[in-house]
């Protein structure tokens, strides 16, 4: 079941759910979500320096991925057809009952701007900054700040505690990490 705002309130107050900085109440919780900031690091790929991503091979994020950090006030052109990392400025922990979901917020998607390609669940024992896919599918480019709100997370209680809460490879992960797949057994050459 979905937390309601009432309750995400609760968890917090309880320790089940922490977000660092504490949410301003007044414009980032919902009816059933919390809202999260857009960070100001973001990971572009370098195009040019690589023909392709080999899962299989060696994969060195600095050769065809840069950094860019941008101040408070300054936009990120994000550009049509275009793939960034992107971390949210709250770091959230869950504990071993509850699971969140990032979610994208309309009045962006609306732009063209979505906030995950594929990874919208935090499982329970998870720990650190939100990463997010973001993409632009629009036909124009559109600027994104730092601190502006980018996505929402809603809440839900498992029915009993997991027994293997998430101890992955993104565990406190404090920035635009990139794709860890090489540490999966299936990705090792010859397997």
């Amino acid at each position: 079941m979905v937390l309601s705002d009432v309750d995400i309130q609760a968890a917090l107050e309880s320790g089940e759910i922490k977000i660092t900085p504490t949410p301003d109440f007044q414009t980032q919780l919902g009816a059933c979500s919390v809202d999260m900031r857009l960070g100001n690091e973001f990971r572009i790929f370098e195009r040019t320096r690589n023909a392709f991503i080999d899962p299989r091979g060696h994969i060195d994020w600095d050769s065809f991925t840069r950094v860019i950090k941008v101040s408070e006030d300054e936009p990120f052109i994000m550009h049509p057809q275009e793939l960034v990392l992107a971390a949210t400025v709250e770091e959230i922990s869950l504990s071993n009952h509850v699971l969140g979901r990032l979610e994208g917020r309309s009045s962006l998607g609306r732009l063209g701007i979505i906030v995950h390609g594929t990874a919208p669940l935090f499982y329970p024992g998870f720990s650190g900054r939100a990463v997010m896919e973001l993409g632009n599918i629009g036909p124009m480019p559109v600027a994104l700040y730092p601190d502006m709100r980018i996505c929402s997370f809603t809440f839900e209680r498992l029915s009993s505690p997991s027994s293997r809460p998430y101890r992955g490879k993104y565990m406190g992960q404090s920035g635009p990490l990139g794709s860890r797949l090489q540490r999966d057994d299936e990705m090792h050459e010859g397997t």
